[in-house]
């Protein structure tokens, strides 16, 4: 499973400057063209045949859908549960649920990944009840996001820039700490951190615009 480049949280929050369109309007804001949405509509029907291929014995069909959610997936139980070997064994049974319960599935106006990442969460939760394993953002994954260093003393900013920027994220609200997490640490698109969150791309835009906004203003000086 590969892992996308992830953006730089801290150039973000830096760099945070509201862009605006020919309307005036924050593109943050979570503005979006008329030529945007058929696209997105397209898609989602394409993969919804897929699932009506799946259900009438197409196995073929199910590979192809597993090829495009399994990295969508696998992040975001990566992301809950902080083991990477556990992330792969709960990938691979969220497939293998969704394989024998294709049949029980339909059209509900949403993109089918979002059924394939409520049975992730379902699996997830089920091992968080059986080992109380605690969910949080821990140091390791910022760690993992650092850009290599070019000598001890690069290193040791480095290390003081992600403990400082770990201590701002979890003053975040919930829904923002969860954004900048999953656009920022697991390197998820636009589209697929909607789809975890269960919002549509303009509020993931304006979530996201918010809450790098509230970084910036955490941020000491010394980091700006």
């Amino acid at each position: 499973m590969t892992t996308p480049a992830r953006p730089n949280i801290v150039r973000a929050a830096r760099g945070f400057r509201p862009t605006r369109n020919a309307g005036g309007r924050s593109v943050a804001d979570g503005a979006s063209t008329d030529a945007d949405d058929a696209s997105v509509d397209e898609v989602t029907a394409e993969r919804w045949r897929l699932v009506e291929a799946a259900q009438q014995g197409d196995t073929d069909a199910f590979g192809v859908l597993y090829d495009q959610y399994v990295d969508v997936v696998f992040r975001y139980v990566l992301f809950r549960v902080g083991d990477r070997n556990l992330a792969e064994d709960v990938t691979s049974e969220t497939f293998l649920r969704a394989l024998r319960r294709i049949n029980s599935v339909s059209y509900q106006g949403r993109d089918v990944g979002a059924w394939f990442v409520t049975i992730a969460r379902n699996i997830v939760l089920d091992h968080v009840k059986s080992s109380r394993y605690r969910l949080e953002i821990t140091t390791p994954e910022l760690d993992d996001n650092r850009e290599v260093a070019a000598g001890p003393e690069q290193e040791v900013m480095a290390e003081a820039t992600n403990a400082e920027l770990l201590r701002c994220v979890r003053q975040l609200g919930d829904d923002q700490r969860e954004c900048i997490v999953l656009r920022f640490l697991q390197g998820l698109s636009v589209a697929e951190t909607a789809l975890l969150m269960g919002r549509n791309e303009g509020a993931i835009k304006a979530l996201q615009h918010r809450a790098v906004r509230r970084l910036a203003q955490l941020l000491p000086s010394w980091l700006r």
